[in-house]
């Protein structure tokens, strides 16, 4: 997997994990405050379209993680 493919994945899970978290409705749910994670989540995905900084993406790619499939 490439590091975009490691964005999605990531970010995904933790946008489901908050929410699960997060939501009165869910059954392992723990405190509202989850959902301030996910907007956190939100907020970078939506940064990353204007600016195409993205802070996994960094940590990925120092982490040896490579950039596109060869």
């Amino acid at each position: 997997m490439i590091v975009s493919d490691w964005i999605h994945v990531l970010a995904g899970s933790f946008i489901l994990l908050s929410l699960s978290l997060g939501v009165e409705a869910s059954p392992i749910f723990l405190s509202k405050y989850w959902l301030f994670f996910t907007a956190f989540v939100g907020v970078n995905l939506l940064q990353f379209g204007f600016s195409k900084f993205c802070p996994l993406g960094f940590i990925l790619k120092k982490l040896g993680v490579a950039e596109s499939r060869q």
